[in-house]
């Protein structure tokens, strides 16, 4: 995705959390291809990234919280900090994802991959984490 098209979604999403869904518009950014994307900082707060790409990208202290991001690849995704409480990660890949520090206070980690994922200091509290996998198979 251009880096002027993805700035536009992130400014109209901006708009929209700021005034309740009053103005702008939710970032739908299902299926996108934002691999290795420098997302650092971000307000995805209730953004649709399911399916999306974002292998190797940068999301340290985005908000991601209650995102959408169920079967989005996230491998060797930079999560440090990162809020992803109530987020659904149901079947993300989010194989050696680094979550150092990550909030993932009642996410949903249902039948995620968590193989070689460095969760150190993350919080998990109240997370649904039923089957997830903990190694990737090919």
């Amino acid at each position: 995705m251009k880096k002027s098209k993805l700035a536009k979604i992130l400014e109209n999403h901006k708009k929209w959390i700021e005034s309740s869904g009053e103005d702008g518009q939710r970032a739908d950014l299902s299926g996108a291809d934002l691999s290795e994307a420098d997302l650092s900082g971000a307000n995805l707060s209730k953004a649709n990234l399911s399916r999306a790409n974002l292998s190797g990208a940068d999301l340290s202290r985005a908000d991601l919280s209650k995102a959408n991001l169920s079967k989005a690849d996230l491998s060797r995704a930079y999560l440090w900090k990162t809020n992803l409480s109530g987020a659904d990660l149901s079947r993300a890949d989010l194989w050696i994802a680094y979550l150092s520090r990550a909030d993932l206070s009642k996410a949903d980690l249902s039948g995620a991959i968590l193989w070689r994922s460095y969760l150190l200091g993350a919080d998990l509290s109240g997370a649904y984490i039923p089957e997830t996998i903990e190694e990737k198979t090919q």
